[in-house]
């Protein structure tokens, strides 16, 4: 543990992504430094942290052996972009998803970082070398998309740059497995990575599903959360194909034909605008209004936090036979 806390990571922006990701960081033992340009942004964070780490803690869910006063004191805040990154052997930048916004960012950690310093973004669908072609250091540039919450969601897409040295990519990888992550790696640039685009696809059917009558808000989200939900929790549609023939072999010879029929009903892509964002909307808020949000999402994260617990009780079982 002493090692870890002799290594520093830098959190760049303080909002949802970052305080999670610091919250990761400390739960491993590793000195954190997370950075906002406005002081209260920064305060705001650490004071949510704390709040959920206390949450976790009367939960049984905490992460690490480190308990919540320890795992604070490993979390420092800063209004110095210098002061977060100067010391840090891992830098992850979650600003806004605007490329101007990101590329400043990067131009100023640039100038201050070593050599050998790993930098990190957490962009969900723009393409490292965009971010990255100006840089100094663009070597050690990747980008690192973590599920929301990050905390209680581990998958994290991994994506090099054409020019990332190989390194960086197996460094980040296995620092992301070390803090309890699960990391993926993307292999060449592709907008809106693979997580976005499948989550897209699904989110484009459900919108044209409503939109065209065929479902409700609420029973489009149950065929999710009470049929394909439950199989996807703990294995991937290719897999859950798979197993529900014989092979892959067999599913392409009993649903192939069927399977490129229905996709050549989709239709082409809509837009999330208008009349019906309005309607999705309030079907939505008439379960969960605005001002119950927080509630909302604490009650996910104990469901998220509780089905890992899960998933990591049957792995052990499975291993230890």
């Amino acid at each position: 543990m002493a090692d870890k806390k002799s290594k520093q990571v830098g959190i760049v922006g303080s909002g949802l992504i970052g305080h999670s990701f610091a919250m990761l960081y400390a739960a491993a033992g590793y000195r954190v430094r997370i950075y906002d340009i406005k002081p209260e942004q920064v305060q705001h964070a650490l004071s949510i942290i704390k709040d959920q780490l206390e949450h976790q803690s009367e939960n049984g869910l905490l992460r690490g052996k480190l308990t919540v006063k320890e795992q604070m004191e490993l979390i420092i805040g800063t209004n110095d972009l210098a002061e977060c990154v100067k010391d840090a052997f891992f830098i992850q930048e979650c600003v806004h998803e605007e490329l101007q916004l990101k590329r400043e960012v990067h131009a100023k950690i640039d100038t201050l970082i070593k050599e050998d310093t790993i930098i990190s973004s957490s962009a969900s669908a723009l393409v490292p070398s965009l971010i990255s072609e100006n840089l100094t250091h663009k070597k050690r540039f990747i980008v690192c998309h973590p599920t929301n919450p990050p905390f209680y969601a581990p998958l994290v897409e991994v994506i090099p740059a054409p020019w990332t040295d190989p390194e960086v990519v197996v460094k980040t990888k296995e620092l992301l497995t070390e803090i309890g992550q699960v990391p993926v790696i993307v292999k060449k640039e592709i907008d809106g990575f693979v997580l976005n685009r499948i989550q897209y696809s699904i989110i484009g059917e459900c919108w044209r599903l409503y939109e065209d009558g065929v479902m409700s808000v609420e029973d489009i989200d149950k065929v999710m959360s009470e049929g394909l939900g439950r199989r996807y929790a703990f294995m991937g549609p290719l897999e859950t194909a798979y197993l529900n023939a014989d092979g892959m072999y067999s599913y392409g010879n009993r649903y192939a034909e069927m399977i490129y029929r229905v996709q050549s009903s989709f239709g082409p892509p809509r837009k999330m605008d208008g009349p019906i964002l309005e309607k999705i909307h309030n079907e939505i808020a008439s379960r969960i209004p605005l001002d119950k949000l927080h509630e909302r999402r604490k009650w996910r994260d104990v469901r998220l936090a509780s089905l890992q617990k899960l998933k990591n009780e049957l792995d052990e079982k499975t291993e230890s036979k």
